[in-house]
């Protein structure tokens, strides 16, 4: 009898797996010497980036991947911190 694998454990997989392939195209895409190998990496980056975020809204919409609210007081603490970073370049 073969295991049965909730859609949990199923989309948490997923989850996984895009997480590792935006890791690795990543690496690649930052490595590349042509740029044509390197322009069609970054495009397969860029739909790994789409498939992830299906993945995590499929299991967020479900509440198989809770996130809590976050404090206000602590984005906008974050708004300033990363603002700043953003107008030294």
């Amino acid at each position: 009898m073969q295991p049965v694998y909730s859609e949990k454990e199923v989309l948490a997989d997923a989850l996984t797996a895009e997480k590792t392939a935006t890791t690795l195209y990543n690496t690649f895409s930052n490595e590349c010497v042509h740029e044509s190998v390197r322009n069609a990496i970054l495009d397969c980056l860029e739909k790994e980036h789409d498939i992830q975020q299906e993945v995590f809204t499929m299991m967020h919409d479900r509440g198989l991947y809770p996130t809590p609210s976050a404090d206000t007081q602590k984005v906008e603490e974050a708004k300033q911190k990363y603002g700043q970073c953003m107008q030294s370049f």
